[in-house]
């Protein structure tokens, strides 16, 4: 052989790897074989989704497979849309019992300033832990004060906190008092040093005058701004970053608890004109018609917690979201942590294991989350034209027992590895 034909040769061997990556279209991917629940619309046997730069490009039983895509066997598998979380202190909390890790909540009482996007850490290792369980969005929250400030939601995959960003704002929070046990806790167990109750009512006359006031401060601005005989009032910072809810351009989510605080919200709501959603909600089933009527959207807290009050039994957070949804309530479930944020489908299973419907408890962690946060059309579901957010999965995702086999966000396959995973290795190593 020739030292030019030995030349060609060893060339051809060191670039066939570069010829067969490059046969493949890049971002053309192809999940076959799998079945397919949508969450909207009817489940597919046996079906394929074709993923293209990120988006699905055509989902269902007779998609044929276009050339130079890479191709994955999902046989056994089924496929959901990625869930979201409807409440959490991801990236903002790490150890909640040392101070320096957590970053949840400003000083003073009225924060509408303050940002959640701002804090969030991205390399948190409680999102990569939450993502393998089939979690690939969430709203992460501010909390503490009258006005929390803004929260945002986050797709659980990226590099830094904004390019993380869905929605940089998703909600101002307001928070209205939790609701302490009739006879000093659940099950009759006293508390000692008890506080007095704050008052919910009281809290939305304080806010009234507070929005009043705001409204005053835009129209005494822009009239200033029109007629320049006429002195502009002295910037308020406070004011200003109320204007976009006052003006529907982002809604409220109100954290209300009890029977009488939600009636109120629900007044307030409609006197303000606020867009709003309701989070926690516990006593919610005894308001259920008129949150329904409203037309409020609820986010449940977690069904982690005891039952604030005793007399509404045992089982009544886990009976609540079934009551809600059954008066023609919007519900979504949320982890309402950071640590837990992995546990948001067994929040939703237990519900449907006290009268919740199975098919509604699918859709209060997927499409109804996207729904109640305005990103119904790029997340919540598995349809064509929305975002490649795919959880691959060997049995019923709200299950203990299921295993995560495959999660794609944005039609990229993520990496399933977390805190969890590495001690696992180690122990195994042992």
């Amino acid at each position: 052989m020739t030292k030019r034909a030995l030349l060609i040769a060893l060339l051809v061997i060191i670039l066939a790897p570069f010829a067969s990556a490059q046969a493949k279209t890049p971002g053309l991917i192809a999940i076959t074989n799998a079945r397919i629940i949508p969450v909207v619309g009817g489940e597919i046997p046996k079906g394929t989704i074709i993923i293209k730069d990120g988006v699905i490009a055509a989902i269902g039983a007779d998609v044929a497979v276009p050339p130079g895509a890479e191709v994955f066997d999902a046989t056994g598998l089924r496929a959901y849309p990625g869930m979201i979380d409807g409440y959490s202190s991801l990236g903002l909390v790490e150890v909640s019992g040392v101070a320096a890790t957590v970053d949840s909540r400003e000083t003073g009482r009225v924060n509408p300033q303050a940002r959640a996007l701002e804090a969030v850490r991205y390399d948190s290792m409680h999102i990569p832990i939450a993502r393998s369980n089939g979690i690939t969005a969430a709203v992460v929250a501010p909390s503490g004060g009258l006005i929390s400030g803004v929260s945002c939601l986050l797709r659980l995959d990226g590099w830094t906190n904004r390019a993380m960003a869905v929605k940089a704002a998703a909600a101002m929070h307001i928070e209205l008092p939790g609701l302490r046990g009739a006879r000093g806790g659940f099950g009759g167990m006293g508390r000692g040093g008890a506080q007095v109750r704050a008052d919910g009512p009281t809290l939305l006359a304080e806010l009234k005058e507070l929005f009043n006031a705001a409204r005053a401060y835009e129209k005494r601005r822009d009239a200033a701004a029109k007629n320049r005989l006429l002195a502009l009032p002295e910037y308020n910072q406070t004011y200003e970053c109320l204007l976009p809810l006052l003006k529907g351009e982002m809604p409220a989510m109100i954290s209300v608890h009890s029977e009488r605080d939600i009636r109120a919200a629900i007044a307030f709501v409609r006197d303000e004109k606020l867009k709003a959603v309701f989070y926690g909600v516990e006593q919610g089933f005894k308001a259920a018609d008129e949150i329904s009527k409203a037309g409020i959207p609820v986010v449940l807290g977690s069904l982690y917690d005891l039952p604030p009050v005793w007399e509404d039994g045992y089982d009544a957070l886990f009976r609540n979201p079934g009551l809600l949804a059954k008066a023609g309530v919007k519900i979504a479930f949320s982890s309402s942590s950071a640590s837990a944020a992995k546990d948001l489908p067994y929040h939703a299973a237990k519900a449907a294991a006290f009268g919740l419907d199975k098919t509604e408890a699918l859709k209060a962690v997927t499409i109804n989350t996207a729904e109640i946060f305005g990103v119904e059309r790029t997340l919540g579901s598995l349809e064509k034209g929305k975002a490649a957010n795919i959880v691959l999965a060997d049995n019923d995702i709200l299950e203990l027992r299921t295993n995560i086999k495959r999660v794609y966000i944005d039609g990229r396959e993520a990496d399933l590895s977390n805190r969890y995973t590495e001690l696992l290795e180690k122990f195994k190593r042992r």
